[in-house]
């Protein structure tokens, strides 16, 4: 019999994929909408929930830009990041790297140094008043090309906020090709920065061995259809490069049909290292405590493998290493208290 629901809800959690703008909930969508009138995004609860309803990844990528739209002044970003990391909260999740997007925030008129210092602000804010520390993940916005590749990196390796560990590249697959980011994932690493791209979600295997031979990925966003290739499977069991699994998100573009579908069994059972996570989780309709709850149902699992699996999340984070150890001794005390 798996875990129960309210185990994984008070279990405490770590979150490696997760989008700062796609955790907006319709709560926070809604005060900045309201903020905004002149946008599309509706006010009422219920509008936006059809609103959040899509048929592909191309249509979610086109709300997902409307949500961006609303978040145009520092208070705007402040607003969104340290709500987001009272949600997180609410969840028992303890630390999460942010995808964060500077680039789309630019081009709506923030100045780069005041969106990295609304960030910085809310997540000092965060960890004092919430117990939640965040760290950053920039990631370009594959969709807009080398442009944002070039903003994305300089941001990152120039202002470079406290928060930052990784660097990214989000956005859809299809049509555009990893090799062109090259460049600015090597500006990013000679930095200091972890290359921590998506690739494998809505594209084949190929575009996950791009990510690991041209970006020298240390984690893959996604890596859904990694199954496809035995020799892919082998290398990243060798090398043990872990992969952010999103069910549900998988579902909601359509990157897979069904959870039964899904190749996260097949994924533990050929020795991947995995994580869950949330990715956009208001638009998508779910948040962490509920992909734990898929992916128990899945892995067919325990008290013990659920935390296990909590625990692989802290091992495989860019947390320094005070905070996995803090974490990790949170988890055990939180199953030894539920055993």
């Amino acid at each position: 019999m798996t875990v129960s629901r309210e185990f994984l809800a008070g279990l405490p959690k770590a979150e490696l994929h997760v989008h700062h703008v796609g955790s907006a909930s319709p709560r926070i969508v809604a005060e900045l909408a309201a903020r905004h009138p002149e946008s599309p995004v509706p006010v009422d609860s219920a509008a936006l929930a059809e609103y959040f309803t899509f048929t592909d990844f191309a249509k979610f990528i086109e709300v997902y830009l409307t949500v961006v739209d609303l978040i145009t002044t520092p208070d705007d970003v402040r607003l969104l990041t340290y709500e987001v990391a009272r949600e997180m909260a609410a969840q028992n999740i303890r630390y999460s790297e942010l995808t964060v997007t500077p680039y789309t925030s630019v081009q709506r008129g923030i100045a780069p140094e005041a969106f990295c210092e609304a960030i910085e602000d809310a997540r000092t804010a965060a960890e004092k008043e919430l117990g939640v520390t965040l760290r950053w993940i920039f990631d370009i916005p594959g969709e807009v090309g080398i442009p944002g590749a070039i903003e994305t990196a300089r941001i990152a390796t120039e202002i470079r906020p406290d928060g930052l560990v990784g660097f990214g590249l989000g956005g859809p697959e299809i049509g555009v090709p990893r090799p062109q980011f090259a460049p600015y994932f090597d500006a990013a690493r000679e930095a200091g920065l972890h290359s921590v791209p998506h690739a494998g979600e809505t594209t084949g295997p190929e575009t996950i061995w791009d990510a690991i031979r041209v970006l020298k990925a240390e984690r893959i966003g996604h890596g859904t259809s990694a199954m496809q290739d035995p020799a892919l499977v082998d290398y990243l069991a060798q090398h043990r490069i872990p992969l952010e699994v999103s069910p549900t998100s998988n579902l909601a573009t359509r990157a897979v049909a069904s959870y039964e579908e899904h190749p996260l069994p097949a994924m533990v059972e050929a020795g991947l290292v995995v994580t869950i996570n949330s990715d956009d989780p208001p638009m998508f309709g779910t948040d962490l405590t509920s992909e734990y709850v898929v992916a128990a149902e899945l892995l067919d699992l325990d008290e013990a493998g659920a935390a296990e699996l909590a625990r692989t999340a802290v091992r495989v984070s860019f947390a320094e290493d005070t905070v996995k150890e803090s974490l990790l001794a949170e988890i055990d005390a939180y199953t030894a208290a539920k055993a």
